[in-house]
């Protein structure tokens, strides 16, 4: 029998969270676990209508999205076969388990580790579709930029249909394998760094599972709904985040040891850390 469970990372989530459990409650393959880890949220009220259905977790503070993942993880089961980092303004189509697993559990995909779907916009307020690429895998350009996919494009029937092999996955809606997890931990319970806090922790994870001979794929058959809780534009995020960001890209590409892409991220940092750009 096939173990899934799912970890969800809340803080403040009040607004996505009822959408999220709604879309895992209307699951064809429902999840055999669900485990809610809250970092930090002023009033916490809101997670009270969901403890008879997943095991809710209350972190010390705003701990990061990193090591609420992590802390998430001490609860799930040794016999657990399948784990799914799902964020709280994330809403799966009803048959997104159902058709993971079954992708997963293929004899010719043993040496896959995670996979990841055709991601779509999700305007809250709106409650409804934007009609734009959210994220199909996240991807590199030659000198070390990473960025989601299709992200800002017009969904079409005729792109992104087939299975391939992508560089890294959204930490977003992040389907993986126990077992490859498992050999990647780090400080022997870790699935992703603590020292990350947050952003581009995805990526090193995705880059860690791919150094030990694993695969990362996308499946187009598998929909989801994100409504990406920070602004595409920089500009508009606050500096700690994009300070956050552009120091754990650089960490990123100093350990896989690429000059050049360690030189253009060294640069981002700098020009955020110094001149606030």
């Amino acid at each position: 029998m096939v173990f899934c469970s799912v970890i969800i990372v809340t803080h403040n989530s009040e607004l996505h969270l009822p959408k999220a459990m709604a879309a895992l409650r209307k699951q064809t393959r429902r999840a055999d676990q669900i485990i809610l880890v809250d970092s930090g949220s002023k009033d916490t009220s809101y997670l009270s209508p969901y403890t008879d259905e997943a095991t809710v977790v209350y972190a010390k503070g705003d701990v990061g999205f990193c090591k609420g993942n992590n802390i998430g993880f001490q609860h799930v089961p040794k016999e657990c076969d399948y784990l799914f980092l799902v964020n709280p303004d994330l809403f799966l189509t009803e048959d997104y388990l159902e058709k993971a697993i079954a992708f997963m559990e293929q004899p010719s995909q043993k040496r896959c580790a995670a996979i990841t779907g055709a991601t779509l916009g999700y305007d809250i307020r709106s409650d409804q579709p934007t009609g734009l690429y959210d994220t199909t895998g996240v991807f590199s350009t030659w000198y070390g930029r990473w960025y989601d996919r299709g992200q800002g494009q017009i969904a079409q029937a005729d792109l992104y249909q087939k299975v391939e092999e992508i560089p890294a996955i959204c930490g977003a809606v992040f389907f993986c394998r126990r077992l490859a997890l498992d050999e990647i931990l780090l400080r022997g319970s870790e699935i992703l760094d603590n020292t990350f806090y947050m952003y581009k922790e995805d990526i090193d994870l995705s880059l860690r599972l791919r150094r030990k001979g694993w695969k990362i794929q996308f499946v187009p058959s598998l929909k989801a709904y994100h409504c990406r809780g920070w602004t595409c534009d920089r500009s508009k995020m606050p500096r700690w985040c994009r300070l956050c960001s552009a120091r754990n890209e650089w960490r990123i590409h100093w350990r896989v040891g690429s000059p050049h892409k360690i030189f253009y991220s060294g640069l981002k940092w700098a020009a955020v850390k110094w001149f606030d750009s």
